[in-house]
């Protein structure tokens, strides 16, 4: 009974806590803002863009911890894989996005929707240390396709050049 009692005060204490941290207890999957990247939701053949019909790889793009953050697993041949974690930051007002593969490659990035794309910039470390500046934006073109264009700086943002340019398109069940 002791110890029952004891664990229902720890709870009762954490749960007050909580609420008098100023944190927001409801779901940010219930936040307009964490609904911005719901187009990019299902399975996917990606193409590189100007190639159409040339799968290079696949993606599958699914709502997690209560529709918070949009995961996406990608795959391209037997090799390389990668997965990026994709949520709105309430505090700093802006998308956030991890991504991390296979080779041992870390991005991280930032940004937000505008003209119809989210537009994210960061950075990139690659396995062996190399540090990339990265811009990077999705922008749906319809219901079926969502093209992703990557560009990179190795000279510090001095120069960019694409990265990779590649289309999504909806696979049909």
């Amino acid at each position: 009974m002791r110890r029952a009692l004891k664990s229902g005060i720890l709870l009762l204490v954490l749960v007050l806590a909580r609420q008098g941290s100023g944190v927001d207890v409801a779901s940010c999957g219930s936040r307009p803002e964490s609904r911005q990247l719901d187009f990019w939701v299902g399975d996917w053949n990606v193409e590189e863009t100007g190639a159409p019909g040339k799968t290079i790889a696949s993606s599958h793009e699914e709502k997690i911890i209560g529709g918070c953050v949009l995961l996406e697993s990608y795959t391209e041949g037997a090799e390389y894989t990668g997965k990026s974690m994709n949520f709105y930051d309430p505090v700093l007002k802006k998308w956030r996005q991890t991504w991390v593969d296979s080779t041992g490659g870390v991005s991280e990035f930032r940004g937000e929707l505008r003209e119809g794309a989210l537009r994210l910039e960061g950075e990139s470390h690659t396995a062996n240390g190399k540090l990339v500046l990265r811009k990077m934006a999705l922008t749906p073109l319809g219901p079926d396709r969502v093209r992703q264009h990557s560009e990179a700086s190795i000279d510090g943002g001095k120069t960019w050049k694409t990265n990779y340019d590649y289309t999504y398109v909806r696979r049909v069940p």
